[in-house]
């Protein structure tokens, strides 16, 4: 296994006793990098500590020479997270997140996914998802164009959003902080996003599991809710009213709403006073 490791940062919890503050890893999705979480960091610190995570050829993350597929990708972040964590993964961080909670379950403690589901492309048993012909698409004019494909992409996380040029605006400025991702990583990321088929692996999934939904996702269309729901009867999920594929960009604090309530009930961080 390649040496060369993520580019990952920790960050101190806000908490009265930091130091038994426990463990949550950010998973980012395509094209992007770690700096996507920041609009939540403040609500998330004052009760873990966060290890953010660039995946690789992403962010400041290098690109070592193996094949980009889901199993490097959990292996990458096996390597820089702690020992034991929450997770939470948005678009295809999810589906890394869902990756590594099956198959490393003593390191996942539990596990939220925002924008993703088990397979994004539809089929004549999973119809309710993405055409396949969408990120089909994607991928063909990813070879003559990479910057302009990436852009559009970003806007279509963003469609459906109330606050879609504010959105659009938003992710522009990360995209560009850390320059533009490798070209590899970017074709890489694109193949699994078309091809994984998590539906099994979803289902295995033993810890606390959250998942969260855009009603006018257009990448997770939220019509999938009732099949994802079929395979992992046990899982919390919410619905997002008026939001897209980046509800933490579009509304920070109704996520982090959503995302606390949760932890709350699962007893990972606890029920303050007025709450």
């Amino acid at each position: 296994m390649s040496a060369l490791k993520p580019f990952h940062n920790i960050y101190r919890s806000t908490a009265a006793d930091p130091e038994q503050a426990p463990d949550l890893v950010l998973l980012h999705g395509w094209g992007l990098h770690s700096i996507v979480w920041d609009d939540i960091m403040p609500g998330l610190l004052a009760h873990f500590r966060v290890t953010v995570i660039d995946l690789p050829g992403m962010g400041q993350s290098p690109l070592p020479n193996d094949e980009y597929t889901l199993d490097f990708l959990v292996n990458r972040m096996l390597s820089v997270m702690p020992e034991k964590a929450h997770v939470m993964g948005w678009s295809l961080g999810g589906l890394v997140g869902i990756a590594l909670a099956n198959a490393h379950p003593e390191r996942v403690q539990s596990l939220v996914t925002v924008g993703t589901t088990p397979r994004f492309t539809a089929s004549d048993d999973w119809p309710a998802a993405m055409p396949a012909e969408i990120l089909g698409k994607f991928a063909e004019v990813f070879e003559e164009d990479q910057e302009g494909t990436l852009i559009r992409f970003l806007a279509l996380n963003c469609k459906g959003s109330a606050t879609l040029r504010e959105d659009v605006r938003r992710l522009k400025d990360i995209l560009y902080f850390c320059g533009l991702p490798a070209g590899r990583a970017l074709r890489g990321g694109l193949t699994i996003l078309r091809e994984a088929d998590l539906r099994s692996t979803l289902a295995q999934v033993k810890q606390p599991l959250l998942m969260l939904f855009g009603e006018n996702d257009n990448l997770v269309p939220a019509a999938v809710i009732p099949d994802i729901q079929a395979l992992h009867p046990q899982m919390d999920w919410a619905l997002l009213a008026d939001m897209a594929h980046v509800p933490f960009i579009s509304a920070p604090d109704l996520y982090l709403q959503a995302l606390l309530d949760f932890y709350r009930e699962q007893e990972i961080v606890p029920w303050e006073d007025g709450a």
